[in-house]
């Protein structure tokens, strides 16, 4: 019985940056000998054991073998004359397929420390297409890394693409995927990963159909949305790591997409269209629910902070508590930074001053001074007390909006 230090622990620290879990193979063993050890069966799929003491994760080495449609369709066959090479060789690329012994020593079949050192995402084997997940976990990478991706593996991609078989996946796989890319370094690199590999079509048409449409040029020099749209994701990694933020800005110009003809390049309306597109594209690939609703705010109201110092204070606290910002001020504040990221995504406005948020964020914080107990003591109540408050608010933001003039 051997065990070897795989994958992404191996990757990670060969690259600088020992990540926080561990996984290992075993070679040479049985789940017998696994469990007389004290090691914990928790596989489902196949035999998977927690270490009795660092709880740990200890694979059985395995082969694996396509047999139906679908991430599912797999059967895994375990058994002690199964190697480590053999082991390694079912895996997706060449950097995640390294192991290393308890001496210290790697064990690269596939060149995969080259790889790391070249910056370079390539398939193990022709097995790559034999799971459709693998093209978005490509891309994945390609957002965590910035690596480039071997023309062979774009190639694969483009054949699982052409296959039907992403149509299978999971919807749960797809989302954790694309929430998992949005929290990387470069996001907009997953999004033209599947654009390259005609992925984004299948699975995200309503981003894909986004590229080739026309914006003004006299707001976008960039012209092309779609173009704008990864310009806003770039801009919206530069000012959070929060993965909802970049997810709201990725879709909030959805219903540009849908734009008439005879409008273009114009886009009227494109803000509640876009909750529609919005809505569905959460609802097919069960999103959570806190993404959903950051996202329809933004789409619906991005253009309300654009033009924010053009509005009176009775409007802007129409905006406000439409948004229900006062008792949402977190979400609020997430809107505040995409609606910053989407002005900043632009060719030549992408380090200019956006004074427009933190205007907004004062007319809510000068709404929220109000001394309701103040009010009571009149002996207000019910439709007569929520209308002092709504006077009062108004005040309150006027006066503010003067003093910042």
């Amino acid at each position: 019985m051997e065990t070897y230090l795989v994958g992404g622990a191996v990757r990670d620290k060969l690259l600088g940056s020992p990540g926080k879990d561990k996984d290992w193979v075993v070679v040479g063993s049985t789940p017998q000998e696994m469990e007389a050890q004290n090691f914990k069966a928790i596989g489902k799929d196949f035999p998977v054991f927690l270490h009795p003491e660092t709880k740990e994760e200890y694979a059985l080495a395995r082969t694996e073998r396509k047999s139906g449609k679908g991430y599912k369709g797999f059967t895994f066959h375990t058994s002690p004359d199964i190697t480590l090479e053999e082991d390694l060789a079912r895996r997706d690329l060449t950097i995640n397929a390294i192991a290393e012994d308890n001496t210290g020593k790697l064990i690269d079949p596939f060149n995969g420390k080259q790889d790391l050192e070249d910056k370079i995402l390539r398939h193990v084997s022709p097995a790559f297409v034999e799971d459709p997940l693998r093209v978005l976990r490509v891309a994945r990478f390609a957002a965590r890394f910035g690596f480039r991706i071997a023309l062979e593996t774009m190639a694969l991609m483009k054949e699982i693409s052409a296959s039907g078989e992403l149509e299978a996946l999971v919807p749960e796989r797809v989302w954790n995927e694309l929430e998992r890319a949005m929290g990387e370094t470069y996001p907009s690199r997953f999004i033209m990963a599947l654009q390259a590999c005609q992925a984004l079509s299948i699975l995200f048409p309503e981003i894909e159909q986004l590229f080739g449409i026309p914006q003004p040029v006299k707001y976008h020099p960039e012209i092309d949305t779609g173009i704008h749209i990864l310009m806003s994701l770039n801009q919206a990694s530069r000012l959070s790591q929060d993965p909802q933020i970049r997810f709201a800005t990725l879709v909030h110009d959805l219903g540009k997409g849908t734009t008439p003809k005879e409008k273009l390049p114009g886009h009227p309306g494109h803000e509640e269209r876009g909750v529609k597109l919005i809505e569905a594209l959460c609802k097919r690939y069960r999103a959570p629910k806190q993404y959903r609703d950051l996202a329809i705010q933004v789409s619906r109201h991005h253009l309300t902070c654009h033009r924010i110092e053009e509005m009176r204070a009775e409007t802007i606290l129409q905006k406000l508590e439409s948004m229900d910002a006062f008792r949402r001020p977190e979400r609020f504040e997430k809107f505040l930074i995409c609606c910053e990221a989407d002005a900043r995504g632009r060719t030549g406005f992408e380090d200019r001053a956006y004074p427009q948020a933190d205007y907004f964020k004062k007319t809510l914080d000068a709404a929220n001074e109000i001394d309701t107990e103040s009010l009571r003591q009149q002996g207000l109540e019910g439709k007569a007390m929520a209308e002092a408050i709504r006077n009062e608010r108004i005040n309150l933001i006027s006066v503010a909006l003067a003093a910042s003039k």
